[in-house]
């Protein structure tokens, strides 16, 4: 069907329902065809070799009963009788001076004239087919004079005084082979009849399904989701038209979320009325955050100014330093500021490459080796073999800065500062201890925030902004990784991770 519900006819070069037939018509001609052909080049072959048992056994039979001396007994003449009658077979036995012994044949004269002539080779050898020769025996295939028949003759010596001669005709088994050949061209004839019957049932059962499946396709073409595959819940054809029912599902879904999303950035565009209000916000912040250290600047300016100190170079030196820190720290606070501001509206470029960790961590703790012993900080580091990390290894080293400033300015106690490197998953743990005391439970969420101080007088103390968590979380939310903290009962551990793969 089309969208607006119109059928369509499908037209293909090669429809499915007609090869299926050809294929199943094909497959059983093939089965009869080998049939016939197996049975025309193997079944004479086999008759004759299962003859060629029996003659044996027969012969076996003889032998035994020659070599017991009860060759005339009623008890042989019995078996003899029975294995000649179920086998159709004529036997012979000849003494030394060519008495007939034992004769399962009233044309014994024949069998042995016959069995004279094939011991001391009087007739034609062309016309006779060789199938197995011993010392005691000669198995043949052999035409008769009189009637132009085919036997299947054994002739050879019992002992020294007795020699013998075993006959079955042929004709019986090509007899068998021709009837066995036409019956089965028959039956495969009523089999190819019966197979493309079924195969044409079969090949609409199985294109049916397929037909409908192409229709509700076409419909899903044309947004149209209201045709639904009916299952049987019998074949693989049905799993496929119930995997395109889910399918149809979750498009319309996925088209009605769309839809939403459009009317959300419809309105996310009215909301940038709230941007400007946040902006207004953000600028209130950093005006009081710059407050203080403007407000010191200009006191302490107005005093040297106002010749407070005159004459007193300490003092005076004293002011002078107390201006260039704040104001160092004001530059400072508008750096970070501006980095974090890029990073926030996506303006800040993440470079993704591979380095080793261990020795960005190596490189960093030399180089804030003053800021350790300024703080007579203990730090525990020990470096692990290279572990290659996917990142942005600029701003990860700004993320480990941050970390360890802060722990360097908030180690208490032995001012112990351990930083660790684990891995785990595909993925490698940064982690940044320092002793002191744990981080206040109604602060662990809002430390991330801008301008958020836990310890506010503390921060002054170091000239910490409290913008430098927000960056740290700022930098791994634009790559995408983890970060958190964890308080322990003798200090605070900050961490991040990285993809190692």
């Amino acid at each position: 069907m089309t969208a607006s519900g119109a059928k369509r006819n499908y037209r293909v070069k090669h429809p499915l329902f007609r090869d299926y037939m050809i294929i199943m018509v094909l497959l059983i001609i093939a089965m009869v065809g080998g049939i016939l052909l197996l049975n025309s080049t193997l079944l004479e072959k086999y008759y004759t070799a299962d003859k060629t048992k029996v003659l044996k056994r027969a012969y076996f039979s003889v032998e035994e009963a020659v070599s017991n001396g009860d060759v005339r007994s009623d008890d042989f003449n019995i078996e003899l009788m029975k294995i000649c009658e179920s086998y159709n077979i004529d036997v012979i036995v000849v003494d030394a001076d060519s008495n007939v012994v034992k004769s399962s044949s009233p044309d014994y004269r024949y069998l042995q004239k016959k069995l004279w002539s094939n011991l001391l080779e009087m007739d034609d050898s062309s016309r006779k087919s060789l199938i197995d020769k011993t010392d005691n025996y000669t198995i043949q295939i052999d035409t008769d004079d009189r009637t132009a028949t085919e036997y299947m003759d054994m002739y050879g010596f019992l002992d020294e005084d007795h020699v013998f001669m075993i006959r079955s005709a042929m004709e019986g088994i090509k007899n068998s082979v021709e009837i066995s050949n036409r019956f089965t061209a028959y039956i495969g004839l009523g089999v190819i009849v019966l197979g493309a019957v079924l195969s044409f049932a079969l090949a609409r059962g199985v294109t049916r399904p397929v037909m409908e499946l192409a229709s509700i396709s076409e419909n899903m073409k044309n947004l149209n989701f209201e045709t639904k595959y009916k299952s049987r819940g019998r074949s693989e054809m049905d799993l496929l038209g119930e995997n395109i029912n889910e399918m149809s599902m979750t498009l319309e879904n996925t088209i009605s979320e769309l839809k939403t999303t459009n009317i959300r950035l419809q309105n996310e565009l009215d909301n940038m009325n709230k941007l400007e209000a946040m902006r207004s916000d953000f600028i209130a912040g950093v005006s009081h955050e710059l407050k203080t250290p403007l407000s010191l600047i200009s006191g302490y300016a107005e005093g040297l100014l106002d010749g407070v100190n005159e004459g007193d170079p300490e003092g005076m030196k004293f002011y002078c330093e107390v201006i260039s820190d704040e104001a160092s720290k004001m530059n400072s606070m508008v750096k970070q500021l501006l980095d974090l501001n890029e990073l926030e509206f996506g303006h800040g470029d993440i470079e993704m490459e591979r380095f080793d960790i261990s020795e960005l961590v190596q490189n960093y703790l030399k180089s804030a080796d003053i800021l350790t012993r300024n703080k007579n900080i203990r730090l525990i580091f020990e470096p692990l073999e290279p572990v290659y990390v996917w990142a942005d290894a600029f701003r990860t080293q700004e993320v480990l800065q941050n970390y360890y400033t802060n722990a360097v300015n908030h180690a208490e106690g032995d001012k112990i500062v351990e930083i660790r490197i684990q891995k785990h998953d595909g993925r490698a743990r940064i982690s940044v201890f320092n002793s002191g005391k744990p981080i206040p439970e109604e602060s662990i969420d809002r430390i991330w925030e801008k301008f958020y101080k836990v310890d506010k007088a503390r921060s002054r103390e170091y000239g910490g902004s409290g913008v430098g968590l927000s960056i740290v979380r700022a930098i791994m939310d634009a790559m995408g990784q983890d970060y958190g903290v964890v308080n322990y009962d003798n200090g605070v551990e900050f961490y991040f991770e990285l993809e190692t793969r």
